[in-house]
């Protein structure tokens, strides 16, 4: 699968921007979507993930602490998309976003990346 990221760029402390991601197929496969990111001098880190409710029956969503409450994860089976709302950034949201889709099973997970969305907060 190919999964294309947009959305990215810069936003004002306080703003919104929508990021999505685009997949080249079907995403009925993938059991969890979502989205990562990586600052400068920083590992990869989750921001927010999904659990597909047309393959699991549950739709449950996992965010990182801080942006538990201001960013919002979803998708669109029906567009093969996965999007990011990011809501009242702050600076520190500053980094490369890198959407992701994964099949997850008891042994492991395996993963797909897209190429990466820069965000970029002012304040």
């Amino acid at each position: 699968v190919q999964l294309q990221a947009s959305g990215g760029g810069l936003v004002q402390t306080g703003g919104s921007l929508t990021l999505s991601c685009a997949a080249s197929g079907s995403m009925f496969r993938f059991n969890v979507m979502g989205w990562y990111r990586q600052a400068p001098g920083k590992q990869r880190e989750l921001v927010a993930e999904i659990s597909n409710l047309a393959v699991t029956n549950d739709g449950t969503t996992d965010y990182a602490p801080s942006v538990k409450g201001r960013f919002t994860v979803s998708t669109d089976n029906a567009k093969n998309s996965v999007y990011l709302q990011l809501n009242s950034p702050k600076p520190e949201d500053t980094a490369v976003y890198y959407c992701n889709v994964a099949i997850r099973t008891i042994g492991g997970r395996k993963d797909y990346w897209g190429q990466g969305t820069q965000v970029t907060v002012s304040s």
